[in-house]
């Protein structure tokens, strides 16, 4: 039924999940501690696999410098104290950069720990919603902000005359200002919002937030939240027998919501997409991308996704990123490197980072669940 099934999925190992690097001295090491267990598993592992293919490439041509890549990964389980603790283990191996952690608790505490700020290494690539998170001189990312697919999604609605918007949310560390965060970036397109409902961590039910929204007759609603959750309003929303429209960020995963949900509720559901489809071809970066999947076949270790489209495109920013070092420079030189990165054209997909702001991009189109479901854009 969908059009990204025919990717055969082997099992993950247990030794690719928390890997111990005893490698050669002339490699870079890059570390990532995501939850390669849980609920954001599958997005976490097809990160990694992304940023493998591109690595993997490289090392067959000796890599950047002479040195190979080399990326360690830890299993957080989604735990931000294990975040912490896995992330204080991988820097005692020296690696010349982290990357592709998720959560905004898990990326808080981090923060909170300053470890990368008494490193001096920085984080490339990561997955959270809380507006603060961005602003954190160490964290560099190749991904638009919620804040720009908010506001992507509220100007295609001003184009139908779509303005009095709904929003569902999650109770998290950034939870509080999501809600001022999407009022400000729907406000450029004439919207607002009407009602606005969170599904609590504990004591709250999903069917509470949807007869919060649904008695408040949104045009449309808004969806910032992880893809258990999302799914879980949908499937209650509609068999409450609500009709408006349903646009959900790219934290929620396309592909497991088609696995969660039945064709009938997925039908007309439209995600934010942060990064160029994988599974067709409409530009270089595509074509690239498709290729080295192609040549993988079944050592591929995951199914292709948005995220790990997203894991390979953060790939190769680091390996800009690397070229652009002095030979032998250390791992708190990274951070320039990066910032001396302007409009970079990975085939169709630009990055630039700028002194004050360690966002390299701001691309989000909009993908739609058709009645047959399949995606289409």
């Amino acid at each position: 039924m969908m059009e990204w099934m025919p990717f055969r999925k082997l099992v993950w190992g247990a030794a690719l999940c928390a890997a111990t690097w005893a490698g050669p001295a002339s490699a870079w090491v890059i570390g990532q501690v995501a939850p390669f267990s849980g609920t954001q598993a599958t997005q976490a592992r097809a990160y990694a696999e992304g940023m493998r293919l591109h690595f993997d490439e490289l090392n067959k041509v000796g890599g950047i410098q002479g040195e190979t890549l080399t990326l360690v990964t830890e299993n957080d389980r989604g735990q931000p104290e294990e975040t912490v603790k896995l992330t204080r283990k991988l820097l005692a191996s020296n690696p010349v950069l982290l990357a592709g952690y998720f959560g905004d608790g898990n990326l808080r505490a981090l923060a909170d720990s300053h470890l990368l700020e008494q490193s001096g290494i920085s984080l490339v690539g990561y997955r959270g919603v809380d507006p603060s998170i961005w602003k954190i001189p160490q964290f560099f990312n190749v991904r638009a902000s919620t804040a720009d697919e908010m506001a992507k999604i509220a100007s295609h609605l001003a184009t139908v005359g779509i303005t009095k918007l709904g929003l569902f949310y999650e109770d998290g560390p950034g939870s509080a200002a999501i809600v001022n965060m999407v009022e400000a970036s729907i406000k450029t397109s004439g919207a607002s919002l009407v009602v606005h409902a969170m599904l609590e961590t504990k004591g709250q039910r999903t069917a509470d937030a949807v007869n919060s929204i649904t008695k408040a007759k949104p045009q449309a609603i808004l969806v910032v939240a992880s893809s258990v959750a999302t799914a879980a309003f949908i499937e209650h929303y509609r068999m409450a027998g609500g009709t408006a429209q349903i646009y959900a960020n790219s934290d929620a995963d396309i592909e497991q919501l088609i696995k969660r949900l039945s064709v009938e509720h997925m039908s007309g559901i439209s995600i934010s997409q942060v990064v160029p489809t994988p599974y067709r071809v409409s530009g270089r970066l595509n074509k690239e991308f498709r290729d080295l999947v192609a040549a993988r076949g079944d050592k591929l270790q995951e199914p292709v996704s948005y995220a790990m489209m997203e894991g390979y495109i953060n790939a190769k920013v680091i390996a800009e990123a690397l070229r652009r070092l002095p030979k032998g420079a250390s791992s708190d030189k990274v951070a320039a490197a990066l910032r001396s990165i302007h409009s970079l054209d990975l085939g169709g997909y630009w990055i630039t980072f700028k002194p004050a702001a360690n966002q390299g991009s701001r691309f989000v189109e909009l993908s739609i669940v058709n009645s047959a479901g399949r995606i289409s854009h």
